[in-house]
């Protein structure tokens, strides 16, 4: 079945074609709010919230494209939760989460590089590299044209790059964003 078909029957639906979502997208809505958040107990109540409001909203949804949508309101759910502990910086944070790397498949030394980009930054290289979603899909989740965020996503990739490298977890980074 494809992705509008279920997006048409969830749109109209009742909680089989709910429960039918979150198992199709449960786990891949986890990994990408836990690249997001970098904390896989916040991730965890961002997705069930995420299917809660799609639940609710579903008769305002045009039917298509549901990955798009879902994705969409995860990541702004994500960024909101973001939002929420009103910290930006602060790496002594990050000593006290939980290590979300072994949720969603990243050695700690790349969760560390990651930690260091923005969030946005983040959720693209996610949805582009683990989630494999094209520019296009993108462009729904980001509100950005497709050129733009291959673009965006070079620049992020080279920075993580760059993050990557030893000489980038000195002094001269001691800030990650949250």
């Amino acid at each position: 079945m494809s992705d509008t078909d279920l997006g048409r029957r969830f749109a109209t639906g009742g909680e089989d074609e709910l429960e039918e979502i979150i198992n199709l997208y449960g786990e891949k809505l986890l990994r990408y709010a836990t690249a997001i958040l970098c904390d896989y107990q916040e991730a965890e109540d961002v997705v069930q919230d995420v299917f809660l409001s799609a639940y609710q909203n579903r008769a305002a949804f045009d039917g298509e494209n549901l990955s798009a949508w879902l994705y969409k309101i995860t990541y702004n759910r994500s960024l909101n939760q973001l939002k929420k502990r009103r910290v930006l910086y602060f790496s002594e944070i990050w000593d006290k989460a939980v290590s979300p790397a072994e949720d969603i498949g990243l050695s700690d030394e790349t969760l560390r590089a990651l930690r260091r980009l923005k969030p946005k930054e983040r959720a693209l290289l996610y949805g582009r590299i683990m989630e494999e979603q094209s520019y296009e899909d993108l462009s729904l989740l980001f509100g950005r044209s497709p050129v733009a965020l291959r673009k965006q996503y070079e620049r992020a990739k080279k920075r993580l790059a760059g993050y990557l490298t030893a000489g980038h977890y000195g002094k001269e980074q001691k800030h990650e964003y949250i």
